[in-house]
């Protein structure tokens, strides 16, 4: 007689965001796993895996709590229309060196979110700043002469704040080109992932922030 295999339970993760916010070359990171290659403290000279829209779900396959679990990863480029899709987590994104990428989160896909997918109040959502390494300070003549005037790129703080307005779970931000932070944000992916699949849920009652 043989044991039945049990197969890992599956995580269907949405990833939200503008054209060019950078969410393809996030989920290629994603496939070199939480834990890269050994040089990956260095900052990359090598190649991120190139990934096809076609070969949706992206899936990665993760051991968390002692057990094994399948990320399964869609975003805006999916065959199967997106808002046909019922995920266990939403990861909205924008760019943080392009300040309307952020507004469009708050104006066009978070409305989505609302829409489409309240189907469960227990839903988690993150708001991920990507191209971190892009961030530039203000000068002063963006800050203008009262010192109340914005740059182009968005600072932690304006991204924190409306996660926050939003009443989304999570917010963080990483650069998927050079590595930086990445490692962190793809922990919390997978354990905020992972935690979707207990009785509990993944749904934090306060703001959990990946920014340092």
């Amino acid at each position: 007689m043989y044991d039945a295999v049990i197969e890992p339970p599956e995580v269907s993760i949405l990833i939200l965001g503008d054209a060019d916010v950078g969410k393809s070359t996030f989920i290629s990171r994603l496939s070199l796993g939480i834990s890269p290659p050994a040089h990956a403290d260095d900052l990359p000279p090598y190649a991120l895996p190139t990934l096809r829209d076609y070969d949706q779900p992206f899936t990665f396959n993760v051991s968390l709590y002692n057990r094994p679990y399948t990320l399964c990863f869609y975003d805006t480029a999916s065959p199967t229309s997106y808002t046909l899709l019922q995920p266990d987590f939403i990861i909205l994104c924008y760019d943080i060196s392009k300040r309307a990428s952020l507004e469009s989160v708050r104006t066009r896909w978070l409305p989505i979110v609302n829409k489409h997918f309240n189907y469960d109040e227990a839903l988690p959502v993150m708001v991920l700043g990507l191209k971190r390494d892009l961030r530039r300070e203000w000068t002063a003549a963006e800050k203008g002469a009262d010192g109340k005037g914005r740059g182009e790129c968005v600072m932690p703080q304006e991204g924190l704040g409306l996660a926050s307005a939003g009443l989304c779970d999570r917010y963080a931000e990483c650069s998927a080109i050079t590595g930086e932070l990445c490692k962190e944000v793809l922990e919390d992916v997978a354990r905020t992932g992972a935690k979707t699949t207990t009785e509990n849920g993944a749904k934090s009652s306060g703001m959990d922030c990946t920014v340092m």
